[in-house]
């Protein structure tokens, strides 16, 4: 016995020997690849010293001599401190993500690499303006600098087993690409849903549910229209479906992480500089580190003698410019537009040869190529991509024909890098034809200038439509007149400056008159409901002078507007329930401040009464359109409030689906469903709290490759308020990317904070620096704070 303790002492000595050396290890690996703040580094790519401040946030102070020479001390910074963020978005636009992470992430590539975008960046490259691709290279040179002057490579590619890919230029293109896959959808699956619900439903009932707008829209023109009109009795009767074809776990309702942001403005006359005032709220999925990285740039404008370019805001690394922010001139900010910017043609393949379609010019042959994805650890595999003059064929129409997806992603033209020249833009009108030549996903572009000009237009490019098709279902391009006829003109894009009230404001819905041909041009991509937006105007007609921290209230507007008539709903079927199964439900549902309170119980019943109710009333046309299409599933509905709504005012017999009495019994039955589904939780109902929903995971994409290792790198956990229909947007993963709040030339009362930290290293200062900030809404300054680290890059 003796000898056998002996033994197991001396291996449990080794063992933490070997642990302790392990730990020194990983601890030394990840040190090695911290960036260098301080000192010099010399370069023979630049002619010019740059120098490359950080304050205590990490903020980087860049200033130098060119925008090229900028360009590359930016690049330099974003690859030591961000490299392992870029080399995922490049890659996840490219369809190679598997050759680094391996099979896991195959089915993504899959469907990327059928868009060969590595290929179509090469050809946008080989077109591109000389001076805009001198930025590129300058960057491209600079990113391979920073990371080649690491003492390692970064942590991320040790745990990894492989190392780190030069950048090229390509990369770039590609990080703006992977821009076009997170705000557009690029399996366009709402038109196709749309294809099968037209084909399976009378003409009135297919309008009644793809009606798009109504009282809760507030858009800058026009009126709010009326709730959509019922189909009539004489063609639908929602009692008679088959009731084995309901399917209440669809999830028709959305979730709250939909896409999309919140920006608005001011113009000079309600503020008290005379100066507009801009504020934008990016959502996106939430990560560590951030998105975007925050960045001051500093050099000589090229176009006026003697004056000084000075960015203040977000880069997105990858790309050598300012995103969003402002230039001392100018401020602007972005939403995301849900216009329609994706299109389904119709192959028409010869019926004797497959690997030929019909143009309006005659029989083509289909392009064929095959692409190969390396996998890590795995073997090659490749894929075969078909491809017609419009796009990639990549799905089926309702009746089997193929169709090809026309992007604005993939066409000549859509994709540059012309926004950068917002850096020297001065007004809102120089902003304006910047913003509609830009090459990017296109968005809701709110900008605001030193002498209190406001405005909104779409930044990115917009199609020329021509022919008779309906935008939003497939559509035969080989009949004469139909399809794309380039782009149009600055001059055809929609534009408001200066409205009445001198207040713009965008939150995803629709933004312009329903009668304009300006609505028929930006079309209807599936524009979120407009609760959001009309709570932001609200708040802005609610004062007639503004100072940055009146901006950020209405960012942080967390109160239940929109959810208010359904916990009065509630309420009332509660009431006429009088059932013993939904006393807690009672009790609870009185748990209610009006806002989007973590600690509320009530919040979280009146919104999952909601969603509950939503589905089981869309479920039954769902059902309807099974009859014919089996696998037929509705996607998110944003706009489905308002069908919901005109039913529930009229609560028509024949619109009920079936396993139900009568609308109150609908309004019972989904009561008790959400009762006893949150009820049989740990802690039953009185722990249900909203809380519960918005405790925040905001990870790094490879904590949970290491047992515990989110413990150490992820941001803390903590209940968040906000919800999706109201301006202050939270959820376990998704939220605001950023919050800003500027005025053009005073930027030093601007405020800004962003989730996640500015640095990709766990042993950084700046890794999740800010976040609690985030977190609590603390207006921090919008300008870099003191320098506390100063590095040189000079030439040799």
């Amino acid at each position: 016995m003796p000898i056998l303790i002996r033994f197991l002492k001396r291996l449990l000595l080794v063992l933490v020997v070997v642990l302790i050396a392990a730990t020194a290890g990983i601890y030394l690996i990840v040190r090695a690849s911290l960036p260098q703040l301080n000192g010099a580094a010399t370069t023979a790519q630049l002619r010019n010293p740059v120098s490359v401040e950080r304050d205590a946030l990490g903020t980087v102070t860049i200033k130098g001599a060119s925008r090229s020479e900028v360009a590359y001390a930016l690049g330099y910074v974003h690859a030591q401190e961000r490299f392992f963020a870029m080399d995922l978005m490049r890659r996840a636009a490219a369809g190679e993500l598997s050759e680094l992470i391996g099979n896991a992430t195959l089915p993504l590539d899959r469907q990327r690499r059928a868009f060969r975008l590595r290929a179509r960046a090469g050809q946008l490259l080989a077109a591109m303006p000389a001076e805009q691709h001198a930025d590129l290279v300058a960057y491209r040179d600079g990113v391979n600098a920073g990371l080649a002057a690491l003492h390692s490579r970064p942590w991320e590619y040790w745990l990894l087993g492989s190392p780190p890919r030069p950048w090229s230029e390509a990369d770039s293109v590609l990080v703006l690409d992977a821009m076009f896959f997170d705000l557009n959808d690029s399996t366009n699956a709402r038109e196709l849903a749309l294809a099968k619900m037209k084909a399976a439903l009378p003409a009135s009932v297919f309008a009644f549910l793809r009606a798009s707008g109504g009282p809760w829209d507030a858009p800058l023109s026009g009126p709010e229209p009326a709730l959509p009109t019922l189909p009539p009795e004489s063609d639908i009767d929602l009692r008679k479906v088959d009731a084995k074809l309901l399917k209440l776990a669809d999830a028709i309702s959305p979730p709250v992480d939909m896409l999309g942001s919140n920006n608005f403005a001011v113009g000079g006359a309600l503020t008290q500089t005379g100066a507009a005032m801009v504020a934008n709220d990016m959502h996106l999925a939430l990560r560590v580190p951030n998105i975007w990285f925050r960045a001051r740039l500093q050099y000589p404008d090229a176009h006026r003698d003697g004056a000084q370019i000075d960015l203040i805001g977000v880069t997105l690394p990858g790309l050598p410019s300012l995103v969003a922010g402002s230039n001392r001139h100018i401020a602007w900010g972005f939403t995301n537009s849900y216009g329609d910017w994706l299109d389904w043609v119709r192959v028409n393949l010869d019926p004797a040869d497959k690997n030929r379609y019909r143009t309006a010019d005659g029989w083509q042959p289909v392009a064929q190529s095959t692409e190969v994805i390396k996998v890590h650890h795995a073997a090659d595999e490749t894929l075969a991509v078909r491809e017609t003059q419009w796009g990639p064929i990549l799905a089926e129409d309702a009746d089997g024909t193929p169709l090809a997806l026309a992007w604005t992603a993939l066409q000549p033209g859509g994709t540059n890098i012309g926004l950068f020249d917002l850096d020297a833009a001065t007004t809102v009108d120089e902003a304006f034809d910047l913003a509609n030549r830009a090459g990017m996903p296109a968005q809701n572009f709110t900008v605001g200038d030193s002498a209190g000009d406001v405005g909104w237009t779409i930044a990115g490019r917009i199609p020329r439509r021509t022919g008779n098709c309906d935008p939003q279902l497939p559509c035969d391009w080989s009949e004469t007149g139909n399809g794309w006829n380039g782009w149009l003109n600055a001059a055809e894009y929609p534009r408001v400056k200066n409205p009445p009230g001198a207040r713009i404001w965008t939150a995803n819905s629709r933004t312009l008159d329903f009668d304009s041909p300006d609505y028929a041009r930006v079309g209807d991509g599936g524009f979120d409901l407009g609760a959001r937006q009309r709570q932001i105007r609200d708040d802005l007609r609610a004062k007639q002078r503004f100072a940055p921290a009146d901006f950020l209230a209405i960012q942080l507007d967390d109160r239940a507007v929109f959810l208010q008539p359904w916990h009065e709903r509630l309420r009332d079927a509660l009431a006429k329930a009088n059932s013993a199964d939904l006393a807690d439900m009672k009790k609870y549902t009185d748990d209610w401040n009006g806002r989007a309170d973590p600690e509320s119980v009530g919040f979280r019943l009146a919104r999952a009464f909601r969603l509950e109710v939503t589905d089981a009333i869309l479920g039954g046309f769902a059902a309807a359109v099974r009859a014919k299409f089996p696998d037929f599933k509705f996607l998110p509905q944003f706009q489905a409030e308002h069908q919901v709504e005109a039913i529930l005012a009229q609560k028509p017999p024949y619109l009920l689906p079936p396993g139900y009495a009568d609308w109150d019994d609908l309004l019972r039955q989904c009561a008790q469903r959400v009762a006893a589904r949150l009820g049989a939780q740990p802690g039953g109902l009185a722990a249900r709290n909203w809380g519960e929903v918005t405790k925040t995971n905001i990870a790094h994409p490879l904590s949970a490759a290491v047992p515990l290792l989110g413990r150490l790198i992820d941001m803390p956990s903590e209940s968040l308020p906000g919800d999706s229909n109201m301006p202050r947007v939270q959820g376990a993963a998704f939220g605001a990317s950023e919050r800003f709040g500027v005025q053009p030339g005073h930027e030093e009362n601007g405020y800004f904070h962003m989730p996640g930290g500015q640095s990709g290293n766990p042993l950084s200062p700046f890794y999740g620096a800010g976040h609690e900030d985030w977190a609590q809404g603390k207006p921090t300054p919008l300008l870099p704070g003191e320098a506390k680290y100063k590095l040189i890059l000079s030439p040799k």
